[in-house]
């Protein structure tokens, strides 16, 4: 009697929005904090963490599908490449460049065969390993230095056949990338 006659005084003379607070929080008691992290501040290029300040930073993307052109950023600067004449541009673009340049490259479709063997020769003479290896559709990407030696521990190349048991994209495989950061010294 004792008691029911306490919550009653308990209920007349507390207010019920006073009652309402105190049930939710003791509700929330056995709740766990929900910590927030803050939203990552974007790097040059999209990479994960800066480059150290004297380093450009890069990214090559290859292209994959029909949708999906090959992207080549440096220093935030992003370059789309949908181009004609593949062999041509590549050779002039190769040969007209002075030394100390950094060249980027990147197949978007069919490598193999767009790029005729003057083009394939002079990516070899820069350093390519799979330049010749490619393949219908093959995703590739390459990283030159043109009258200097770059760092040994930078990816320069990278490639992905066409494998129709395996290929992300109907007819095309997945796309593949290089990023890093390059000494601005060694230019």
């Amino acid at each position: 009697l004792a008691a029911w006659y306490l919550g009653y005084l308990l209920t007349a003379y507390i207010p019920k929005e006073a009652i309402k607070t105190s049930i939710a929080n003791l509700q929330d008691i056995g709740k766990k904090p929900v910590l927030r992290a803050p939203l990552p501040k974007r790097q040059k290029c999209d990479h994960w963490s800066p480059c150290s300040p004297g380093n450009y930073a890069y990214r090559i993307l290859s292209g994959s599908g029909k949708g999906k052109m090959a992207k080549i950023c440096f220093e935030d600067e992003l370059c789309v490449i949908d181009s004609t004449d593949y062999s041509g541009e590549m050779v002039a673009f190769i040969k007209n460049a002075p030394e100390g340049s950094l060249l980027l490259m990147v197949t978007h479709d069919d490598g193999s065969t767009w790029l005729n063997n003057d083009a394939k020769k002079l990516v070899e003479e820069l350093g390519s390993k799979e330049i010749r290896n490619m393949k219908f559709r093959s995703s590739w990407a390459f990283i030159a230095a043109k009258g200097f030696k770059m760092p040994d521990n930078i990816q320069k190349e990278k490639i992905n056949h066409s494998d129709e048991q395996k290929n992300r994209y109907s007819g095309w495989p997945a796309e593949i990338q290089i990023e890093g950061c390059i000494p601005r010294n060694l230019i």
